[in-house]
């Protein structure tokens, strides 16, 4: 009798786990990792300069995990929907879509443009990857539907950043 009421409490855990940090934190990822793509990208070809792509990757990613913290956060209470603590999710949500964004930022801390391009993209690709994998371990998708999903987006949206840059 106790296993079946260890198990059962152990996956309503897990329930709530996924729910409350790994669904937030996912949306949050790929937020922050897709939505700033074109921003960043954009700034980057248009000036061909490190520091100013820097400085708006920064922008996108500070501003970005900001509105969705708040998104995430408000959206409910938790107790009708049973998705646990508002500002556990507003937070995780919200620092999720910032290192979303702030990992492909960072490499425009290099000064040479061309080399920082390739890291920047390079990053985006391990970002793209961590994202499937979650996907396929918490919410059980396949990992191939889940990177191919996952890169056609983010595909999109960098063409989209760089079509603009080069305007």
């Amino acid at each position: 009798m106790s296993d079946t009421k260890s198990e059962s409490s152990s996956t309503g855990s897990k329930s709530n786990f996924v729910l409350e940090v790994v669904q937030p934190g996912l949306a949050g990822l790929m937020d922050g990792s897709v939505s700033t793509l074109a921003p960043i990208f954009a700034a980057a070809y248009a000036t061909e300069d490190t520091n100013k792509a820097f400085l708006v990757g920064l922008a996108a990613a500070v501003g970005a995990g900001i509105s969705m913290a708040f998104a995430e956060g408000l959206s409910d209470d938790g107790k009708i929907s049973g998705r646990g603590r508002p500002v556990v999710r507003g937070l995780t949500c919200g620092g999720m879509t910032f290192l979303g964004g702030i990992g492909h930022t960072l490499p425009f801390l290099i000064p040479s443009f061309h080399t920082a391009m390739v890291v920047a993209i390079i990053v985006v690709i391990v970002e793209l990857i961590a994202i499937a994998w979650i996907r396929k371990r918490y919410m059980k998708t396949s990992f191939w539907k889940a990177c191919i999903q996952v890169i056609i987006g983010g595909t999109i949206v960098f063409f989209a950043g760089v079509f603009i840059g080069q305007s």
